[in-house]
């Protein structure tokens, strides 16, 4: 009975010096591809997946990236026809795309609690719209995700990819006659198109939306579908109908025609 009672202290004892399992995390990620971008919004999102020790803290923040100049808040993707080109995105943690992920402690980056399985983390990732000044051609950049904590810090890279592709905004004023008394009337209307360095476009005008009307033979529809004729113009003078697809390319800043 006796070496059974020391036995068993022994056991107990050999039990309470065990050294406990050592803090540890890994991580892998996966790429953003953007894809195409026509200068509109792109939203696409990315994975980072998080394994760590249970009951492990940790935080993962997301660095500015590999592109030169760039900060966690304005991302650049490195590239173009040249490739000494930027082309902005944004990373989030949030599917509103409101809280910006970086890597400052306790503000923007993103913190849990390991539970000994994988813990995947959504990436919410966008292109703005609107970056003309971005010449068309494919854009990349490199992200490195670090896991920190009390533990060895960890890390994970994925890439960021797009392909800028020649697209353009066109925006154009009400044009208004004002009051007809049966004499002449002139007025201007302004159509604005942007595009991105070297784009060849094209703008054309419809014959509109009365019932019979041809791009030579326009006409505004009134009272009792009466129908008040009027032409549209390229040029000062009003000789040039605007009808066929006017030509220009664009060089610097934004064409405009009247």
């Amino acid at each position: 009975m006796r070496r059974r009672s020391i036995i068993a202290a022994l056991f107990l004892v050999a039990s309470a010096v065990q050294p406990a399992v050592a803090a540890s995390c890994s991580a892998y990620a996966s790429s953003l591809v953007f894809g195409s971008y026509f200068n509109s919004t792109v939203d696409v999102t990315g994975t980072i997946t998080v394994t760590c020790t249970s009951g492990t803290a940790y935080h993962i923040g997301l660095n500015a990236g590999n592109t030169p100049g760039a900060t966690v808040n304005n991302r650049e993707m490195f590239g173009g026809n040249g490739g000494q080109n930027t082309l902005g995105y944004q990373l989030f943690s949030d599917a509103a795309r409101a809280i910006n992920w970086g890597d400052s402690a306790g503000t923007n980056w993103v913190s849990g609690t390991g539970n000994g399985t994988a813990q995947p983390y959504t990436i919410y990732a966008r292109i703005p719209a609107n970056q003309f000044s971005s010449p068309s051609g494919s854009y990349t950049d490199t992200i490195t995700a670090s896991i920190t904590g009390s533990f060895t810090t960890a890390t994970a890279q994925f890439s960021v990819t797009a392909t800028d592709v020649p697209g353009c905004a066109i925006a154009a004023t009400d044009l208004n006659f004002g009051a007809y008394t049966g004499a002449l009337i002139d007025a201007n209307s302004i159509i604005t198109v942007i595009c991105p360095p070297g784009t060849k476009f094209s703008v054309g005008l419809n014959a509109g939306t009365a019932s019979g009307a041809t791009v030579t033979t326009r006409s505004m529809t009134g009272p009792a579908g009466a129908l008040l004729g009027y032409g549209l113009y390229q040029d000062a003078r009003r000789t040039q109908n605007w009808a066929i697809p006017r030509v220009w390319t664009r060089r610097l800043g934004m064409e405009t025609g009247t």
